[in-house]
């Protein structure tokens, strides 16, 4: 039996009523639910939201969703999907929508939770850069790495000792892998 997104919402409006924190996603035709992810891995997506938004907000170049921000992809089937962090040109999307988007994002980053695995994280990311997205990010926690994907080309391996820049969309910017990290305090 293949799902719509009507069934999706109907199942997440029946979740959030009985306070179950799950997020779903549309993947063709079936939804494929997720618990919460880690706290590592909560953090290191919340650094680098911050971290784009610093750059991109005052210069107006688009938009920085968290993985609660829900995307329409233009395949077949029609999936609903959401990566960790994710940014969107604003020529692309000029004002943000109560609703999930009908695009695909410019950049999408996935996460390493402790239990992901990495096969199905590549697969995300193949199949956003497939469709359209520009660059794909995949952080790994527990090798403190981030892979970059492109459509052409093969993945580059930072590690925390490199720096982050995607110029294709952010020139200029710059980002210290060891920034991602979460710090150690006294």
């Amino acid at each position: 039996m293949t799902l719509t997104l009507k069934d999706l919402e109907r199942m997440q409006t029946t979740l959030q009523e009985s306070h179950q924190d799950y997020q779903l996603e549309l993947v063709e035709g079936k939804i494929s639910v997720m618990g919460p992810c880690d706290i590592t891995s909560s953090e290191i997506g919340a650094r680098l939201s911050y971290f784009l938004n610093v750059w991109v907000i005052p210069r107006k170049m688009g938009r920085v969703y968290d993985s609660s921000g829900g995307f329409i992809l233009p395949n077949p089937d029609a999936d609903l999907r959401a990566p960790d962090v994710s940014f969107v040109k604003a020529e692309k999307l000029k004002r943000s929508q109560r609703s999930f988007v009908q695009l695909v994002p410019d950049l999408m980053v996935e996460i390493k939770s402790k239990t992901d695995r990495i096969k199905l994280i590549v697969e995300k990311i193949e199949s956003f850069l497939a469709l359209g997205s520009q660059v794909g990010l995949l952080v790994d926690p527990d090798k403190e790495t981030v892979t970059i994907y492109r459509l052409t080309g093969e993945p580059v391996v930072l590690t925390s000792s490199d720096t982050l820049t995607i110029p294709e969309l952010f020139p200029g910017w710059e980002l210290p892998i060891s920034e991602l990290w979460p710090p150690v305090f006294d």
